[in-house]
């Protein structure tokens, strides 16, 4: 079974076992985590999709805090003698998902 879950901003098709990144969410290695917005939900060819949202919960356990990957950001001015380079890391959170739970 999997099911489309939006957190952050973005969705994600998750199913059981699976270990995904999302943006940074609270809490330590080893806590659960309940996300109630299912868009969508499914087996096989058979999909649910919610108007907007399914009565459904995915479950699941942070795995780790951590960083990205680290993204160079340049800025240039033509004709002229000034360039600038920066990095960022954006903080993500590992989550495994446990479970795809009716409400």
């Amino acid at each position: 079974m999997f099911a489309v879950i939006k957190t952050g901003g973005k969705q994600y098709r998750v199913k059981e076992n699976d270990v995904i990144d999302v943006d940074l969410l609270t809490g330590a290695a080893g806590d659960s985590i309940t996300f109630d917005t299912v868009l969508a939900a499914g087996e096989g060819d058979s999909v649910e999709i919610g108007a907007p949202t399914l009565k459904k919960k995915v479950l699941g356990t942070i795995v780790e805090q951590k960083k990205g990957e680290k993204l160079y950001i340049q800025k240039f001015r033509r004709r002229k003698d000034s360039k600038t380079r920066t990095g960022h890391r954006q903080r993500l959170t590992a989550v495994r998902i446990t479970a795809i739970k009716d409400a």
